[in-house]
């Protein structure tokens, strides 16, 4: 089914396989995604292709510095007709919302994003609407500007199940994109909701045996005590990774997690919540690369 579905993406997005199966592993564990990146290399075409496949509701919205709460949630608009107020969804109400340039926007319209996401449930005038399930966030941030943009604090980012990067594409991969007629394609339905909520089940239920439990704590642990990292992973980090590691054996077609399947996500789901020291990045040392060295230093178990 995932295979189907991943092939389905490719007519419209090429050779970021591992992107879109980690975005659904993000969505078995009802997570949502921080991609950093450019512009251009196809985060849109990516969201739309995969909304389109899932039969997902999809909205995208492009975060501005003068972008306002009620312009996500939705408002309440007085009828004169019949005295009443009517509310008007606003497009968090989609079931897959791509949050175009998430760091261009206040920290106020950020804030109300990110509570959306936690309780999965939009509150105006008192009145609380439920959102439809499944429900997924994927923001997005340009590494490289600075000038006008509101950095996701440290509380914040943490609400991110993993941050990824589709990078550019190779060059066979980018003369293949030159014969693609992407916005004549829609994409047929490959996956429905409901096969969604089971395949979320048949992931919970994923062995993961105790050995690889304290690989998992031991690891994010890890990060807390390096002394080029001045805040470690939170617990939250802890549960996603095992969580994330039980979606990539299903993935896989294995009925438990082995250590490779920890070792493949740890740095998606650990990079954005650890802060290094200002030492760190005089020494040229970056977040993945320091966790790459937890990674490398800490003991792999032998039996699973």
């Amino acid at each position: 089914m995932i295979a189907q579905l991943i092939k389905n993406v490719e007519q419209v997005v090429i050779g970021k396989n591992e992107i879109i199966e980690k975005i659904i592993i993000a969505l078995l564990c009802k997570g949502h995604v921080l991609l950093e990146d450019v512009p251009g290399v196809g985060k849109t075409t990516l969201v739309r292709a995969l909304a389109q496949s899932m039969d997902l509701s999809f909205s995208r919205i492009q975060f501005t510095p003068d972008l306002l709460p009620a312009d996500l949630l939705g408002i309440s608009v007085f009828n004169p007709k019949d005295a009443q107020f009517h509310f008007q969804k606003g497009p968090l109400h989609s079931q897959l919302v791509l949050a175009d340039e998430i760091n261009r926007t206040s920290p106020k319209t950020q804030s109300s994003l990110l509570e959306v996401m936690q309780e999965q449930q939009i509150t105006v005038d008192n009145k609380t609407y439920k959102l439809e399930d499944p429900f997924m966030v994927i923001a997005t941030q340009n590494p490289i500007e600075h000038e006008g943009t509101f950095p996701l604090p440290e509380s914040q980012l943490d609400r991110f199940f993993m941050k990824l990067s589709m990078g550019y594409p190779d060059e066979q991969e980018e003369l293949k994109l030159l014969e693609l007629n992407i916005s004549a394609k829609t994409l047929p339905v490959i996956v429905d909701v409901q096969s969604i909520m089971e395949s979320r089940k048949k992931a919970e239920a994923i062995f993961v045996s105790e050995s690889i439990k304290r690989y998992i704590v031991r690891l994010t642990r890890a990060t807390r005590r390096h002394e080029l990292v001045d805040l470690g992973a939170s617990p939250r980090a802890t549960i996603a990774l095992y969580n994330a590691s039980k979606a990539l054996a299903y993935l896989r077609g294995r009925a438990y997690v082995i250590p490779e399947d920890v070792k493949e996500l740890f740095i998606d789901i650990v990079s954005h919540r650890i802060f290094i020291s200002p030492q760190a990045k005089y020494q040229g040392k970056s977040e993945k690369l320091i966790l790459k060295e937890i990674m490398d230093s800490t003991a792999v178990p032998l039996e699973v």
